[in-house]
């Protein structure tokens, strides 16, 4: 189990019984602010605690999807364009408009880590929006991942999401030329 300061507060009673909890090696700080009762923590498991608005995306998504074998050197996450800045030297940030922030966002687990990410069919959408800016090997590494999984994916939903984007029109070309 892993949690933040305000949790441990409420489940102890104080600050006080915290800081025992640790001293007596019931409870563990594995930075500032997080906990667990285990040593052996993830770095995702601390970051989907730490930031649980967060949305996996990206690489990060890519690679948690079976999209690529390729692990990311930072963790790809999605926030509100009007979020703060994170200074987190772990994290890759992408600001994301409002509109679009909260489409396709499902919740994965993994070991000890409940986060949220975007699922297969939006980051479909996110490859082909952009497509110029990924590295063509990777680009093609992913959309030939996605080409053998096509009978898993919910067309419908793909193209509803590509409707919801500023660059709909490039991506609905893209989905016909490169996916479909």
């Amino acid at each position: 189990m892993i949690c933040t300061h305000k949790q441990c507060l409420k489940e102890k009673g104080s600050d006080y019984q915290v800081q025992k909890a640790v001293k007596a090696g019931e409870l563990y700080q594995i930075e500032k602010g997080i906990y667990a009762d285990t040593r052996d923590v993830t770095t995702l498991a601390v970051i989907s605690t730490k930031y649980p608005e967060a949305i996996i995306t990206l690489d990060s998504a890519f690679y948690y999807h079976g999209l690529t074998d390729v692990i990311p050197d930072e963790y790809y996450i999605a926030t509100s364009k009007h979020a703060r800045k994170l200074r987190d030297s772990r994290i890759k940030q992408i600001f994301v408009p409002d509109e679009i922030l909260n489409l396709g966002v499902i919740v994965m687990y993994r070991r000890d880590a409940m986060f949220r990410i975007y699922d297969k069919e939006r980051m479909l959408i996110e490859l082909l929006s952009r497509k110029n800016s990924i590295p063509y090997d990777y680009y093609k590494e992913i959309l030939g991942n996605y080409r053998n999984q096509i009978h898993e994916l919910d067309i419908e939903r793909i193209q509803d999401y590509a409707e919801s984007f500023p660059k709909h029109k490039m991506i609905s070309e893209a989905l016909s030329a490169e996916v479909f």
